[in-house]
């Protein structure tokens, strides 16, 4: 398929978000974009804005949402026509049709559309009718895939049809979509498919549990080969219409479907004294270590190794010519070999010295437990990040290996009753006969959610209800039958994250929508602030009435038949387990554990303490036993060790669930800029979400400081809020709001929980708190040491306001420019604050405080033996190779007025340790690039978490084998009133090049996050720009993404533009700008906007003068450069650091820097050998003939 796209954005959807998935990974590995080729369309069309300056004679339209745009530019047809062609005689046939506005303004879309079908292009999805919502980079994606799919699905549905007599021709056929609808066979389209086998599970449990066997809301839980879903129903499908899959930003309705890495096939390791289990699968092929393939150690394994499945009834389809049965022995054998290396790790660490060593099947009993609790965190994230308790579910379990887990996760999770399907093991087919009929209409809106437009958003609800009754009767349903649900996708003024709000529960009132208070679904909470229709949706429903549930007959024995009897290990040994056959037994049946069902798709294990009950239906219900529970001690048992690393990792990323769901701010909500962490007594790190590198060792020093100001001046209900460099702050903008743990009235706090977020504006001497020239910190905005933003639970809502505004004192500086925000913000952290204490005194509800903070220190120290492990690693290559016995790294790079980063690492190999010496490194500089020595931990942290190169505990551990020496005012240890604002954002990723330098990891990524802010006193932004990531030993480095000590995203095109009173006029990379070598560094890329307005531009830069490196051979990246397009056509370079004002029709260019190259391309190779050749030749006096040149 091709793509067919504004001119300037032919690289947008490769740029997408510019956010990498894995923030740790040097080899960036994002999945490649759908279409094969890309026309650029000269068009354009803006919206229309009363603050526009710019005065342009053009035509104008009303689009469907009410919104005013111009069209500055038509659609060019010839050239259109001819690159059209271009595409068709390379024989692609399908076209995706994505502009800039057309989810308002259509029209040049179907013009497209009209001429590529005209041309014969057999199918066109254009965006503005395949999900016509604001945001053109989602919408994009999506439009992209149901080009990609739609042609494929159509090609099946022939096959499909022509297989039967008359080719279905008067046949129904329906066809389940992502949203958990059946639509029929002409409207199913690709974009709608994506999740269409989940969902049918989804709507299985739903409708065969939820008031049926119970009255709870019902947790789905898939588990299958590869990986496990989890949802959550409670009476109505819970949908979202933005999501990511396998790296695709769908704009569609979807069920919430949150997928984790595991499942049958998740491979098992250990590594550095812990059990892991995934990501990685051993997938179908080649499968376990059962399969006969040579596969490796996965789930599956651990399962048969423990008896829980038995190999008789499965079928003899394994092995190479799979006509085998599953090879327990196999499974036996290499369970053996890890039990020997496992014990033979425990003994030289000595952590099993007062322990037996562990057997064969405590090993895979340790992975089955790591396992079900990689499993239980989305099952968390769904529940109680929503505020919902999740021991008051019941667990559905579902997908062929769900049966064997459910018993032991809903016990983790403090559930007592689990429901299992009679066809748990192909329930999402059996979802798809229970679904009913969908059909959805939704349009854009623009208009303000107030009395004054109730009548036109009732009309437009009423004309799309229509429109959904008149389809669905038409596929033969009665009005009795169709249900119709109106929605309204509202936000905020001046954000960008919007609500699908439902009336379900929220009737008419007086003062609302006639279709019911969508205001109180929308739980608005900020009042004077306006609320935007994003959207007008209806959900048209043709309810299935289907019943095709066959009762049993009640058993008249007095015990179920026994199949079998067998041996299963569990935490009490083997015990005799009884196997029964599914098939044969009858409704009212109870089976006690422990005990295996066996169907014909599953395996269900009925653990000890359990009794299922068959029901009338033939299903399973399990009522779960609480048992002897196992007194977990604090010594270090390795398979708690994984269990609660899991535990503190799930505590982190709720907190950041609950602070992106009630903040305000874009930064924080949308460009995710923001970190949460988990804190010990001593202020220690535990545990860190993958958020924002930069935020890493940082926090851990305001926490510790905060220690040492307050000492016992710390109580139960207080939340301290500190930014300030020399108390661990990275840059002003950065908020830190920490609280400490106080549990059952404990004299002194027990642990920290906190967060740090980019507050997008807190006064200064330019809007946007980034100012460009800032020589002394108050210049940059509002400062706080140790302030107490809670006291005794009380927000202090007049104090922190004053403190907010105190930046105004200063000649030529502002208070704060959007206090709303701020506030706003600062309680949305103080919330996830909460959230953090609430599970932290939950897991020392469950284990006790001893053992909680006995496996803190655990887990630290397993962070560490990990770092060592490397550096030991690293220490005996490097001398192996140049046949030293002392191990010293040196690496010099340079900031773009001059000054040096030095660093000196001495490496230990005998216990693997390192010092990290920044001895001749530059001395302070009169600017704002001078970095808090936090900032330097962050770095240290982050490469060598990068260089470990899988997943550990991200705690203070890792910095335990690591000396720092930083001299004392140099650049990276300013004084206290020294400006730091670019310190965090562009001398943070300088530092990390040096590293990486010293440890030859990878060539030198763009080394800048490109900080753009603009605005005036009634509007700013502030955005960061990605650029190349540098190239390494095995991978290309990726192009247009942010690397290294920032991942936050940017702004949408559309939403940049609605709000702001800018024109992106360009998006794309920027090519050969990344490094030559073996493996090619990635590109920049280009940014062009033009300001409709007079505004104050800031631009905060590096890589303009010293080109990121090469490594191994490889070229250098080339130099960014910020250029000033005045309206008059005069083009200014306005060098990496500066303020300047701007006038409307003026445009900035940023070209940010590529990564460097690694190792010595073929070219190079033989530009080297013709010198080699050349010089010979002249020793040798042979005459050299000049060669023929084309």
């Amino acid at each position: 398929m091709a793509l067919v796209i504004n001119k300037g954005f032919r690289d947008l959807l490769h740029i997408g978000n510019q956010s990498r998935p894995k923030i740790f990974d040097l080899a960036i590995t994002i999945p490649d974009v759908l279409y094969d080729d890309v026309v650029e369309v000269t068009e354009r069309v803006v919206l229309s804005s009363d603050r526009c300056q710019i005065k342009k004679q053009c035509k104008t339209a009303i689009g469907t949402t009410g919104e005013k745009v111009e069209i500055w530019e038509e659609i060019d047809k010839e050239k259109l026509t001819a690159d059209l062609q271009k595409i068709l005689d390379r024989g692609i046939m399908s076209l995706a049709v994505v502009l800039m506005h057309s989810y308002t303004f259509a029209d040049h879309e179907k013009e497209i559309g009209t001429l590529a079908k005209e041309m014969g292009f057999s199918h066109v999805s254009l965006s503005s009718e395949v999900m016509p919502m604001v945001k053109i980079v989602p919408r994009g994606f999506t439009a992209c895939a149901d080009a990609y799919l739609t042609p494929c699905i159509k090609k099946y549905v022939h096959g499909f049809s022509s297989g039967f007599k008359g080719g279905l021709k008067n046949a129904r056929v329906l066809f389940m979509q992502s949203d958990g609808g059946l639509t029929p066979v002409q409207s199913f389209y690709g974009s709608r498919a994506i999740l269409s086998g989940p969902a049918g599970g989804v709507v299985g449990y739903a409708m065969t549990t939820y008031h049926k066997e119970s009255d709870k809301p019902v947790i789905g839980f898939d588990m299958g080969g590869t990986s496990t879903d989890v949802s959550r129903y409670a009476g109505q499908f819970e949908h979202v219409f933005e999501t990511t899959t396998a790296g695709i930003t769908i704009q569609a309705p979807q069920l919430d479907i949150n997928t984790v890495a595991a499942g049958g096939g998740s491979q098992l390791y250990f590594r550095s004294g812990m059990f892991v289990v995934g990501p990685e699968s051993a997938g179908a092929h080649p499968g376990p270590v059962c399969y006969k393939k040579g596969g490796p150690l996965a789930v599956t394994d651990a399962n048969l190794c423990l008896g829980r499945l038995l190999p008789e009834h499965f079928p003899h389809i394994f092995g190479k010519t799979e006509d085998q049965p599953l090879d327990k022995e196999a499974t036996l054998k290499a369970f053996d070999n890890a039990t020997k290396e496992i014990n033979e790790y425990m003994r030289i660490e000595g952590s099993a010295a007062n322990k037996q060593a562990l057997t064969r099947e405590e090993v895979a009993m340790g992975f089955i437990s790591v396992a079900n609790e990689a499993m239980c965190r989305p099952i968390r994230a769904l529940t109680e990040a929503k505020g919902f308790d999740t021991s008051r579910h019941v667990l559905a379990c579902f997908g062929g290996a769900g049966g064997q887990h459910a018993c032991s996760i809903a016990r983790s999770l403090g559930m007592t009753s689990v429901f299992i399907h009679r066809y748990s093991g192909i329930l999402s087919a059996y979802g798809m006969a229970l679904a009913d009929v969908v059909h959805e209409a939704q349009e854009p809106c623009a208009s303000i959610y107030t009395s004054e437009n109730f009548q036109t958003i009732d009309s437009r609800i009423k004309e799309l209800s229509t429109e959904c009754q008149a389809e669905l009767e038409k596929q033969g349903f009665s009005t009795s039958q169709i249900e119709l649900q109106p929605f309204l996708h509202l936000r905020y003024d001046r954000t960008d994250c919007a609500l699908m709000c439902s009336t379900e529960n929220f009737p008419a009132t007086q003062g609302s929508s006639k279709y019911g208070d969508f205001l109180q679904a929308f739980l608005a909470s900020i009042p004077g602030r306006p609320i935007i229709v994003d959207d007008i949706r209806v959900r048209g429903i043709g309810k299935s009435c289907i019943e095709i549930e066959q009762k049993l007959p009640k058993s008249q024995l007095s015990s179920p038949p026994v199949n079998s009897m067998t041996k299963c290990y569990f935490d009490e040994g083997y015990l005799e387990t009884k196997v029964y056959l599914l098939e044969k037994l009858q409704a009212e049946d109870k089976i006690q554990g422990p005990s295996i069902i066996i169907d014909q798709n599953s395996t269900i294990l009925v653990e000890p303490n359990c009794e299922a009950i068959i029901t009338e239906n033939g299903d399973i219900k399990i009522k779960i036993g609480r048992g002897e529970i196992e007194k977990i001690g604090s010594d270090l048992d390795p398979i708690q060790l994984s269990i609660f690393s899991h535990r503190f990792m799930s505590i982190a990323e709720q907190m950041g669930r609950t602070l992106q769901r009630t903040a305000i701010s874009t930064n924080i909500k949308e460009r995710l800029d923001f970190s949460c962490a988990l804190f010990g007594p001593d202020g220690g790190l535990v545990s860190n979400a993958p958020h924002i590198p930069v935020h890493l060792g940082a926090m851990q020093e305001t926490v510790q400081c905060q220690l040492r100001t307050l000492g016992d001046d710390m109580h139960d209900g207080d939340v301290i809020l500190s930014n300030h460099p020399q108390s661990g702050g990275s840059h002003l903008p950065d908020l830190t709001v920490i609280t400490p743990v106080f549990y059952k009235k404990s004299k002194r706090p027990v642990f920290f929980v906190a967060s740090r977020g980019h507050h997008a504006d807190i006064g200064g001497i330019t809007p946007g708190s980034m100012p460009a020239h800032s020589h002394y910190l108050w210049q940059e905005g509002a400062v706080f040491k140790s302030f107490k933003l809670v006291k005794a639970g009380v927000f202090q809502e007049e104090e922190v306001t004053a403190a907010l505004n105190a930046p105004g004192v200063y000649p030529g500086s502002s208070g704060t420019r959007n206090l709303h925000d701020n506030l706003s913000d600062l309680r949305a952290q103080v919330a996830a604050s909460q959230k953090g204490i609430h599970l932290v005194c939950g897991l020392i509800d469950e284990y006790g405080l001893d053992v909680v903070q006995a496996y803190m220190a655990h887990i630290q120290h397993n962070a560490e033996i990990a770092v060592r492990d490397m550096l030991k690693y690293l220490a005996h290559e490097r001398n192996k190779s140049y046949g030293s016995d002392i191990c010293q790294l040196k690496a010099v790079d340079h900031m773009d007025d001059g000054t040096r980063i030095c660093l000196t690492v001495d490496i230990n190999e005998q216990d693997g340790s390192a010092m990290f010496d920044f001895t001749g490194t530059g001395f302070e500089v009169f600017g704002n690039c001078n970095a808090p020595r936090a900032i330097t931990f962050s770095a240290v942290i982050y490469s060598l978490r990068c260089m470990v190169g899988y997943d550990i505990p991200l705690n203070q551990g890792c910095l335990k084998p690591i000396s720092v020496h930083i001299p004392p005012g140099c650049i990276l240890d300013p004084s206290e009133m020294a400006a730091v604002v670019g310190g965090n954002v562009l001398t943070s990723q300088r530092i990390v090049d040096v590293i990486f330098k010293a440890f030859r990891a990878c060539a030198a990524s763009q080394g800048c996050m490109n900080n753009i802010t603009f605005g005036d006193e009634e509007v700013g932004y502030y955005e960061t720009v990605a650029g190349g990531a540098g190239a390494g030993p095995g991978w290309h480095g990726r192009s247009g993404v942010h690397t290294h000590m920032t991942n936050t995203r940017i702004t949408d095109p559309e939403i940049l533009e609605r709000r702001y009173p800018v024109i992106l006029n360009q998006f794309a990379l920027n090519p050969h700008t990344g490094g030559r070598g073996a493996y090619r560094g990635g590109d920049g890329v280009i940014r062009e906007m033009t300001f409709r307005k007079v505004l104050t531009l800031s631009i905060l830069t590096e890589r303009r003068t010293f080109q990121p490196y090469g490594m191994e051979g490889g070229h250098p990246a080339k130099v960014g450069q910020n250029l000033l397009i005045h309206k008059d056509g005069r083009i200014l370079n306005l060098g990496g650091k500066t303020s300047v004002t701007v006038e409307d029709g003026d445009c900035f260019r940023l070209i940010t820097p590529g990564g460097g190259g690694y190792g010595v391309g073929f070219c190079d190779q033989l530009d080297k050998r013709r010198v080699e050749a050349y010089r010979l030749a002249q020793e040798l006096g042979l005459e050299l003939q000049e060669p023929n040149r084309p």
